[in-house]
């Protein structure tokens, strides 16, 4: 064993809660020995930990890990100091147990001391635990897409915006609770997956994708600083990427290879409540969010345009839209029926309070061109048949409040649905707001905001299910780097577009800088 070293990446706070949270780090040596990881956790600015202890970095994650504490203290100032070891072994490729490894090594709160001499900015995350009551007033921040650029002062441009997300966590609204980023957090095809100069083929590419990303100051210190949830997209494999590539051999190994670099540095620290799928939900103070998958399991049938699923197949003996017996949730249930299943409980459990869907793919609007052609698309349009099972079981249900946080498009939108049936306007709520993109040097060649719907029944995009149709209207576009915050309570939604200089972009038709949508 040798002194202990700052972490070579991170530390990043993960999926927290009002008494846990889980905290990622990487550690800063390749050598072919085990590394371990070092944290220690303390309440406020007290000097004595209220708990230290060891976890593993494994090779198989690319010497990441994470460390999850339990028991806090609700609404609560925590700090964490990490540092990383390694450990010579007889024979390093040799399995051991975590147990059994740990039995090798002296008591964690022998390296107290050396822990507190590392370097803050690189061994310390700083964060609030959330509040443990439900309800009341939620406040958040997200967006998705940043390019990275080829040269140093793209990278440069890139983070800046991260320093303006980090002055918004606190505000007369409250403090932001978490961060969310939904999609697009590296470019692995850098100039188009037909290009092959600047493509990450392999695992060593992909990984100096993620590093170079998440090392930048701004990010790296958001990340220490609050709690941070990562959903992929295209460009974390490759672009418009569907399933259906996964039959050519050498897409095979980009994709394994792509996934691998990404459960190591995004999907590890997230919440991982359904066993190995990229898909997570989570609540906070009381408001339910389903975090989705919308690539790696996205079915795209060029001769039948119907079955496209964006969400995997749904299982043989799917019950929704309509609400089954306990006893009739299918035995294997695809990733649409775990949705509806959630948003049906969220309904029984939480009443009308908002019920948030990340999905990096846009739900509505649909660009023009989508309109004509909805196989063109890449975002729900394309998929018909995924899109009406969840809008009839939404119906079907009286499901209320339902909220899209969507990124990918390189524009920031506001858009109100409403569901009419008979001639009558039912009396069911939902929006879909979209955050994008954190940077985007190239406006002119996309995002343009004249490229949407901005109403469906004036531009002929409304979509029929059943005896039912989904309209909507459309607000609030910015073209520019942004990020969005959200503040939520019981009965409405504030939308605030902000950009890289941490200004409120658009306007709102009534002339207000922020959306505000009324439960």
């Amino acid at each position: 064993m040798t002194h202990l070293r700052p972490p070579g990446l991170g530390p990043i706070i993960g999926h927290t809660t009002a008494t846990s949270t889980r905290l990622w780090i990487r550690g800063d040596d390749d050598s072919d020995e085990r590394t371990i990881g070092v944290a220690a956790l303390f309440l406020k600015n007290n000097k004595r930990p209220v708990s230290i202890r060891y976890f593993r970095l494994r090779r198989e994650y690319d010497r990441t890990g994470c460390v999850d504490f339990t028991d806090l203290e609700a609404d609560s100032q925590y700090r964490a100091i990490f540092g990383t070891l390694t450990m010579q072994t007889q024979d390093p490729h040799e399995v051991m147990q975590t147990e059994e490894l740990f039995k090798l090594l002296p008591e964690p709160k022998v390296w107290l001391d050396e822990l507190r001499a590392l370097p803050e900015e690189s061994s310390v995350a700083r964060f609030a635990t959330m509040k443990a009551e439900a309800g009341g007033s939620l406040s958040f921040l997200f967006g998705s897409c940043r390019y990275p650029g080829i040269f140093a002062q793209q990278s440069k441009l890139g983070d800046r915006i991260f320093r303006a997300v980090a002055d918004h966590i606190y505000t007369d609204a409250g403090p932001a609770r978490f961060f969310l980023m939904i999609g697009d957090q590296i470019y692995a095809d850098l100039w188009g997956r037909h290009q092959a100069i600047l493509r990450a083929d392999t695992f060593e590419e992909f990984q100096e994708r993620y590093r170079s990303a998440f090392e930048t100051p701004n990010l790296r210190k958001l990340m220490q600083s609050l709690p941070t949830y990562m959903l992929l997209d295209d460009h974390e494999i490759e672009d418009n990427w569907h399933q259906s590539r996964i039959h050519i051999p050498e897409k095979r190994l980009l994709f394994n290879t792509a996934i691998a670099a990404y459960r190591s540095y995004q999907w590890l620290h997230s919440p991982r409540n359904f066993g190995d799928r990229l898909y997570y939900s989570f609540e906070c103070q009381g408001y339910p969010f389903f975090a989705l998958d919308v690539r790696t399991q996205r079915i795209s049938v060029e001769k039948k345009f119907e079955d496209n699923h964006l969400l995997g197949y749904p299982a043989k003996d799917s019950p929704y839209p309509r609400k089954p017996d306990e006893s009739a949730f299918p035995k294997y249930p695809g990733q649409i029926d775990q949705l509806c299943r959630w948003l049906i409980e969220a309904q029984e459990t939480h009443g009308n309070r908002p019920k948030f869907i990340v999905s990096p793919g846009v739900f509505v609007p649909n660009t023009v061109e989508n309109v004509h052609d909805p196989r063109a698309g890449d975002s729900w349009s394309a998929f018909p048949a995924t899109r009406r099972t969840l809008l009839a079981t939404i119906v079907e249900n009286n499901i209320q409040n339902v909220v899209f946080l969507c990124g990918d498009v390189h524009c920031s939108i506001v858009a109100e649905m409403s569901f009419h049936s008979k001639g009558e306007v039912l009396p069911i709520k939902a929006y879909s707001i979209t955050s994008s993109a954190f940077y985007w040097p190239f406006p002119f060649s996309d995002g343009d905001p004249n490229t949407f719907v901005h109403n469906s029944a004036l531009e002929d995009d409304d979509f029929e299910f059943g005896d039912c149709t989904m309209r909507y209207t459309c607000s609030l576009f910015e073209q520019e780097d942004n990020f969005t915050r959200i503040d939520v309570d019981e009965t409405a939604l504030t939308v605030s577009v902000i950009d890289r200089k941490g200004e409120l972009r658009s306007k709102h038709p009534d002339g207000d800088y922020s959306a505000q949508l009324v439960f």
